[in-house]
C-alpha cells in the first residue's frame, strides 16, 4: 500500500514549510533594513524640516541686526577659498544694509591657529569696519557657536552665513538654541571639497538631533559678552536719523 502524506500544518519537515519560513525570514531581513534605513535618515528629515523655509540667497535674505559666520579652515594664516567664499557674503550683505554686526565665530584652541582673527582681518581688508566685527574665540563646532552666540553675545535674531550643504544644519541648530534665525546658502562649484562636505553632512545631522535634544553645554560657556551690543549700539549712533 503506497502512503500519500501532505504538507505539514507546522510547515517543518515539507517543502511548502520551509519555503513559507524561508519567505518570512526574506520578509523580516527586508523590515529590519527599511527600518535601519528610516532610523538613519530621521536625523536629516529633521534637519531640513526645521530649516528648509528659512534658507535664501544673499540677495533674498531678510534683514536682520547681526550675521554670524561661521569658521571654515585657514591655509597659511588665511581663510581657506570655503571660508573665504563665506566672509565674501556677510561683508556683502553688510554693505547692502540687510545686516549690522558681524559675528565671526571659530577655532581659537592653539596659539598659532586662530580664526576668528583670520576672519575679522579678512572683513577688514573687505571694508567691513573694525568696529562692527565681534569675535568668538570658542567655535569649535555648530551647535558651540549657535549656543554661545545667543548666551555669551546675546544675540536674538540672525543671519547665519555658511555653504549650502551646512547651512540647513546651522540654521536647525541655532533655532534649538533660541535663535530666530534665517540662513544664506553660499553657492560652490560641485567640486571634491562639496561632495565631502555634503557626504558629511549625514553623519553630522545625528550629532545634530542630539546636541539639539540634550542640549550639552558649549566646551566654553562663558560669562557674557557685551561685544554685540556694544556694536549694534554704535551702529544705530552712526546711523542718520530722519532728516
Amino acid at each position: 500500500m503506497t502512503t500519500q502524506s501532505g504538507p505539514d500544518p507546522a510547515g517543518a519537515p515539507g517543502d511548502g514549510g520551509r519555503t513559507r519560513g524561508g519567505t518570512r525570514g526574506r520578509r523580516r531581513a527586508v523590515q529590519a533594513v527599511m527600518l535601519g534605513c528610516a532610523l538613519a535618515l530621521a536625523p536629516a528629515t529633521w534637519v531640513h524640516a526645521r530649516a528648509d523655509a528659512r534658507v535664501h540667497t544673499a540677495d533674498e535674505a531678510p534683514a536682520r541686526p547681526v550675521a554670524v559666520v561661521f569658521g571654515a579652515g585657514l591655509r597659511d594664516g588665511d581663510p581657506s577659498p570655503y571660508l573665504a567664499h563665506r566672509l565674501d557674503t556677510a561683508a556683502g550683505l553688510y554693505r547692502t544694509g540687510r545686516v549690522e554686526v558681524l559675528l565671526v565665530t571659530g577655532d581659537n584652541s592653539r596659539s598659532d591657529y586662530d580664526e576668528p582673527g583670520a576672519m575679522r582681518s579678512y572683513l577688514t581688508r573687505q571694508g567691513v569696519p573694525d568696529e562692527r566685527i565681534v569675535s568668538d574665540y570658542a567655535g569649535f563646532d555648530t551647535w558651540d557657536s549657535c549656543v554661545r552666540a545667543k548666551e555669551v553675545f546675546g544675540v536674538d535674531r540672525a543671519v547665519l552665513v555658511t555653504q549650502g550643504f551646512h547651512v540647513r544644519r546651522a540654521v536647525a541648530l541655532c533655532r534649538s538654541a533660541g535663535v530666530d534665525a534665517h540662513g544664506v546658502g553660499v553657492p560652490e562649484p560641485r567640486d571634491a571639497t562639496w561632495y565631502h562636505g555634503s557626504v558629511r553632512e549625514l553623519l553630522a545631522a545625528g550629532k545634530a538631533s542630539l546636541d539639539a535634544a540634550l542640549r550639552p553645554d558649549p566646551v566654553f560657556p562663558g560669562p557674557r559678552e557685551p561685544g554685540v551690543r556694544e556694536a549694534l549700539r554704535a551702529a544705530g549712533a552712526a546711523r542718520p536719523g530722519p532728516g
